[in-house]
């Protein structure tokens, strides 16, 4: 009871506090719904970019990695500063020099209004069938075993996965939905300091349980003398297949990957292009970079943690049909940590903080896909006269819908082969590298001509798709590391023989100040070295000798 309680309370907290901060704003335009009324600083950018990346698809998706392979998961985490540093330092003097809205947006002035419109679908499609039902699945997955829905409705854990995941997707719908992205973007700053402290609360308590009387120090020699070296190793072999990451795609596919996510990707972009001003976005963009550091340190090392404790059953740490579980599903590694090690007086919040993590991701996308529908489908395709008041109206709906779908999808995630991590991962794999390359070749280049991106969109999912069915096996991030170069030649190669009449010149919106942060560079360096510390720890130089 006391559990439930404590997670009503901080849930209350955090909505009571994002309203009084959001009651005065103006929602009824499409900037103000959308974009936050362009108001965002640099500490709410980074920690709405936080949380919208970070929810239970990562904790729940990447710690079950862990657990089956090794430290390697982390990549997913850690090197996103890299492609934090391209988007602050590349990306963003461009697009909010554009004063735009969405990407789509971009490639409508930079090709034409049919790619955007194609884009705009594409990634509609992957939030409705992957990304929506893959948030909604995996908090459903811990907040069933949390709670123990199933047992209380004596029903099978399938079952109360699915009436979880029900419940999840109709409360972070209606936040979204009525609170715009400012809302969103302030309840993820809040949530983002409890994700944090409760993040890691679980290895810090897993340690201490690992120590018994000795306490926290013999936790660590405990977990790190008798996990085998290999564990600790976040650098793979080269033939490495899902869910281990091969070494050389550290510098191809997973960095070309990440780009996609965080350099393209609308609801990500989304939190930088509401921001007040250049120096802000990029104030942003470069302390998430830093906090994607610090993630493998509470999410990647509790599936290490949960291997720890399910190598001797004699110890009791978890019990035989525990393990068993673990064995047939390494998705449960964490939620299965969380429920032996966190305090029952803390399990309330950590699960509240947990519901905002998965508030947040649903949320950010739910409003990411309505401002695509809205701006760059209904607008231009039904009602091109439409006031603001109206496409706001039209995008309450869409949402309404699209929430509905994906609560409807979100139980067939169960059925990945590889984990509802690479499950998510493979899926982006069709469209997120001719995006990309679309994208790139539209900003630094002039002539390329709007028939290119549609060649490459259709080259690229005919040859990933092809990839499925090779008669031997090849890890997905390869096949995306020859197949962005290639995209973006191609692009190339179709401006060569049939260039643009003139050339694109980057338009200036006068949207917001337009002066760098002058720490940019700096701390940018600061990060790339931390980052190549992490690795040297996490390697047979370090922890894996």
């Amino acid at each position: 009871m006391f559990t439930v309680i404590s997670f009503i309370a901080f849930t209350a907290l955090v909505g009571v506090i994002s309203y009084f901060k959001t009651k005065d704003e103006d929602l009824s335009t499409k900037d103000g719904y959308f974009l936050a009324g362009r108001q965002l600083s640099g500490i709410v950018i980074a920690g709405s970019l936080m949380l919208t990346n970070l929810s239970t698809e990562q904790l729940i998706g990447q710690s079950g990695q862990s657990f089956s392979s090794n430290m390697g998961p982390m990549a997913w985490e850690a090197t996103s500063c890299l492609a934090l540093t391209v988007l602050a330092l590349w990306f963003l003097p461009k697009y909010l020099k554009m004063g735009i809205t969405t990407i789509p947006e971009f490639l409508e002035d930079r090709y034409d209004s049919k790619l955007k419109r194609i884009i705009s679908i594409l990634f509609l499609l992957g939030y409705l069938f992957t990304y929506l039902p893959t948030v909604l699945y995996s908090g459903a997955l811990v907040f069933n075993q949390i709670f123990g829905i199933d047992k209380a409705l004596g029903i099978t854990p399938f079952q109360g996965v699915i009436v979880t995941a029900a419940a999840l997707g109709v409360i972070s719908s209606i936040y979204a939905i009525f609170g715009g992205l400012k809302a969103v973007a302030v309840s993820d700053t809040i949530n983002g300091v409890g994700l944090l402290i409760g993040g890691f609360m679980v290895p810090i308590f897993g340690l201490l349980i690992l120590g018994g009387n000795e306490g926290f120090a013999e936790g660590v020699r405990n977990l790190v003398n008798i996990i085998p070296p290999e564990k600790w190793n976040a650098i793979n072999p080269a033939n490495s297949l899902p869910p281990m990451i091969p070494w050389p795609v550290l510098f191809t596919g997973m960095l070309f990957n990440n780009m996609f996510y965080w350099c393209t990707n609308q609801t990500i972009i989304q939190r930088a292009l509401g921001a007040k001003s250049l120096k802000e976005a990029q104030k942003g963009a470069i302390f998430a970079g830093f906090l994607k550091m610090i993630t493998p340190w509470f999410i990647t090392i509790s599936g290490i943690i949960a291997y720890r404790m399910s190598m001797n059953p004699e110890e009791g740490f978890f019990t035989g049909n525990q393990i068993t579980a673990l064995m047939n599903n390494s998705d449960l590694a964490y939620p299965t940590l969380v429920l032996k090690c966190m305090p029952k007086a803390l399990l309330g919040f950590f699960a509240a903080v947990l519901f905002g993590a998965i508030l947040s991701s649903f949320d950010s996308a739910l409003n990411s896909s309505s401002t695509m529908y809205t701006l760059d489908i209904h607008r231009e395709m039904f009602n091109k006269n439409a006031s603001d008041e109206h496409l706001v109206k039209v995008g309450k709906r869409f949402g309404t819908v699209l929430a509905l779908v994906s609560i409807l999808i979100a139980p067939v995630v169960s059925f990945a082969p590889t984990g509802l991590y690479d499950f998510l991962q493979e899926c982006f794999g069709f469209y997120s590298m001719p995006i990309l390359a679309i994208v790139i070749v539209g900003l630094a280049s002039k002539r390329v001509p709007a028939i290119a991106p549609k060649v490459a969109l259709v080259f690229h999912i005919v040859l990933y798709s092809l990839s499925k069915f090779l008669p031997f096996n090849i890890h997905y991030l390869y096949v995306l590391s020859v197949l962005f170069p290639l995209d973006v030649l191609v692009m190339l190669l179709v401006g060569k023989i049939c260039p643009r009449d003139t050339d694109y010149v980057i338009p200036e919106a006068h949207a917001v100040d337009l002066t760098p942060w002058k720490y940019a560079k700096p701390a940018t360096i600061l990060n790339i070295v931390l980052l190549i510390v992490e690795y040297l720890i996490f390697s047979p130089i370090g922890l894996a000798k």
